[in-house]
């Protein structure tokens, strides 16, 4: 069943650098400290922790195995394993087409904010309404996107071993220096001390049924789960290769660097607001409106505001790296074509898709659900509606259709599971379970029904 001719990662040290490169990209920079702002802190930090070595661990096994034993992307490794299963794969190649575009088009903006402080720019960076006016424009916004898109097509092209593996290698450990200097810096600033009890220290008060439902949420977004990357990895990954002891590498990585976003940005936009409420639930704003400020602040506020956006760059860039090859690897699994004409294909339809998600910001911006943008639409779309209904139907696969010992045998080819019995009880009934909360818990959210 294993497609032989497959590339495949050089060993454990390169899967796992390119896979943890998928997992940490926006969501660890800008959404993991925004959550863990709004829900309370240090009692988010613990439950997402929690979250990370249990559930995270049981769908990030469950993804890998799928892709080495088949040896196929996603599109092919539910069918391979029982062709009744096939629309699953669709489910999974569909995620990555609605994400990458307009995943690029926010990663266009921050190379915008790097050239920017680049050359000095951090008082005009700092102006209220900035972002807004930038994203509004109907050619610039375009003119980076293209630009992210085209230097992730550039390193894809390269192959899985001198690509992605190699660009895996420099820019995962710049990453973490970048991130643990920032981090440094900011919790060394006049009152940044409440601010880091704040982010550390857990209030079992503010814990709610909410709290756990972000978590898992932010899960997926963070560790590139039910999207089929992990599966498209887990095929090129060689049988010999410790797959738990992996899963645990790329947990650290990831969870590492979020971690470490959080201490860049919590404590630094509580000595700028005092703790505000408003300040803390910005989002996306937190980085692009709100942080510009606070580096104009601080003494080298052009430099620190390099090295961030640089920062934030390599970790956007690492992902849509994985979105690309996810896509291109699907492509070439269901046509038969040859990889170069997957790429260009694969590099056409984002143009196709990305453009009009950009002019969303702006000349098309009348095109709205539900006060949603394109990009919203998109988001909502993946995030909140086929990631958890993906997540349920993969447990329902493993569980009932193929059964739990197809994976559990597929890690054993190389170690001892050592994990066993908690990964056959989370897949079994937990996520199940979750998912449903999820999805539900999203839509009632989104459309109003009820506020959570």
């Amino acid at each position: 069943m294993e497609n032989k001719k497959r590339s495949s990662f050089t060993g454990k040290l390169g899967f796992v650098l390119a896979a943890a490169g998928s997992a940490v990209g926006l969501g660890n920079i800008w959404r993991f400290p925004y959550l863990a702002a709004k829900y309370g802190g240090g009692i988010f930090l613990l439950t997402y922790l929690v979250l990370v070595v249990t559930f995270g661990f049981t769908l990030m096994i469950a993804e890998i195995a799928l892709g080495r034993k088949t040896g196929l992307s996603a599109i092919g490794a539910f069918a391979g394993l029982n062709k009744k299963w096939k629309g699953l794969g669709a489910i999974a190649a569909i995620i990555p087409v609605m994400i990458l575009p307009y995943y690029t088009v926010i990663a266009g903006w921050i190379a915008k904010y790097f050239f920017e402080y680049a050359r000095g720019g951090a008082e005009v960076l700092a102006q209220d309404g900035y972002l807004d006016r930038f994203i509004a424009q109907p050619v610039e916004p375009i003119f980076w996107f293209v630009l992210f898109i085209g230097a992730t097509f550039a390193i894809v092209m390269a192959g899985v071993n001198k690509g992605i593996e190699q660009c895996s290698k420099v820019m995962m450990p710049i990453l973490i220096v970048l991130s643990l200097v920032i981090a440094v810096y900011v919790c060394c600033q006049p009152g940044a001390l409440e601010g880091v009890k704040y982010y550390l220290m857990p209030d079992f008060s503010k814990f709610s049924i909410m709290t756990v439902v972000a978590a898992i949420g932010q899960l997926f977004y963070s560790m590139s789960l039910a999207m089929g990357i992990m599966v498209t990895y887990g095929s090129y990954m060689k049988k010999d290769v410790n797959m738990e002891a992996s899963v645990g590498q790329i947990e650290l990585f990831d969870t590492g660097v979020a971690f470490l976003a959080g201490l860049m940005i919590v404590p630094s936009v509580y000595v700028f607001s005092g703790g505000s409420a408003e300040k803390m639930n910005q989002g996306t704003g937190l980085m692009f409106d709100t942080l510009p400020k606070v580096f104009l602040s601080m003494p080298m506020s052009n430099l620190i505001g390099a090295a961030f956006f640089l920062m934030v760059i390599f970790a956007a860039l690492t992902s849509t790296i994985s979105l690309m090859e996810t896509i291109m690897s699907i492509v070439q699994d269901k046509t038969g074509m040859s990889r170069a004409k997957a790429g260009w294909l694969t590099f056409a339809l984002m143009l196709l898709i990305g453009v009009p998600t950009s002019l969303g910001f702006g000349p098309l911006s009348f095109i709205s659900l539900n006060g949603m943008n394109l990009q919203g639409m998109l988001d909502f779309t993946a995030n909140s509606i086929l990631m958890p209904i993906l997540a349920l139907l993969t447990a329902i696969f493993i569980v009932w259709v193929v059964g739990v010992e197809t994976v559990v045998d597929e890690v054993k080819l190389s170690s001892r599971f050592k994990k066993e019995k908690l990964f056959r009880f989370i897949i079994k009934y937990i996520v199940p379970v979750s998912m449903v909360i999820i999805l539900v818990s999203s839509i009632l959210d989104t459309f109003g029904i009820v506020s959570i």
